[in-house]
């Protein structure tokens, strides 16, 4: 079971260097192309030769601030067009064999308490772990995860400390992060997730990955 050493529950203090040699992921558990994203984005790495840096943002308040709706909010009374989006992603699934995927009959859930989660992962060092095992209780085997309750099964299910999660979300250096990286993508011309940053350039949504790699490559030979 993964657990916090004592001390990593202070304020990270990153400094992000805007160029190429930083490729950024800016995610939220409760977006399902989020989480398409997240099962895709090996596949880019490898052909890429570089790592992406995964920045947990909070969706809720990207909405507020930017005035943006969800899907289900955006397109209620519009006729065939939740019918559509609902075929967008049977297809996005079948054309990249992501058959684990399940709706999460929860959707929408609130997950502030599962983004915090992920900076307290990530200081401790196990946030890929951690990103792995929420993205799994969300999509692929659906629970209701902003249950603390609900989280603490399945994370230790999963192999997590459950307690140090749930005790470090408290923490106000967490909150603030958290707050600080979706003040900041919102201030970098974001408004929804997932999104990236090749050095300054921004791309939004799953169906950009393609225009992703080809910026990269621009900037390599830059």
């Amino acid at each position: 079971m993964f657990a916090v050493p004592i001390g990593l529950l202070m304020p990270c203090k990153r400094e992000r260097v805007r160029s190429m040699s930083v490729l950024e992921f800016h995610y939220d558990f409760g977006s399902p192309n989020s989480y398409f994203v997240h099962k895709l984005l090996p596949e880019v790495e490898a052909r890429v030769g570089a790592k992406f840096t995964y920045v947990p943002v909070f969706l809720g308040g990207i909405f507020k601030l930017t005035n943006n709706k969800p899907p289900f909010a955006q397109f209620e009374g519009v006729k065939n067009k939740m019918d559509y989006f609902r075929l967008e992603i049977r297809r996005f699934v079948a054309k990249h064999g992501l058959t684990e995927f399940t709706l999460n009959p929860h959707f929408p859930v609130a997950t502030i308490k599962i983004m915090r989660g992920a900076i307290v992962a990530d200081r401790a060092g196990w946030g890929p772990a951690y990103i792995d095992a929420v993205f799994h209780h969300m999509w692929e085997d659906p629970k209701l995860m902003s249950d603390p309750d609900v989280i603490a099964a399945a994370l230790t299910e999963s192999g997590i400390d459950a307690d140090a999660i749930l005790a470090g979300i408290e923490d106000q250096s967490v909150k603030d992060e958290l707050a600080a990286n979706t003040d900041d993508t919102v201030a970098r011309g974001n408004f929804g997730a997932p999104a990236f940053f090749v050095g300054e350039e921004m791309f939004f949504g799953k169906d950009r990955l393609q225009d992703v790699e080809d910026e990269i490559a621009a900037q390599k030979q830059a």
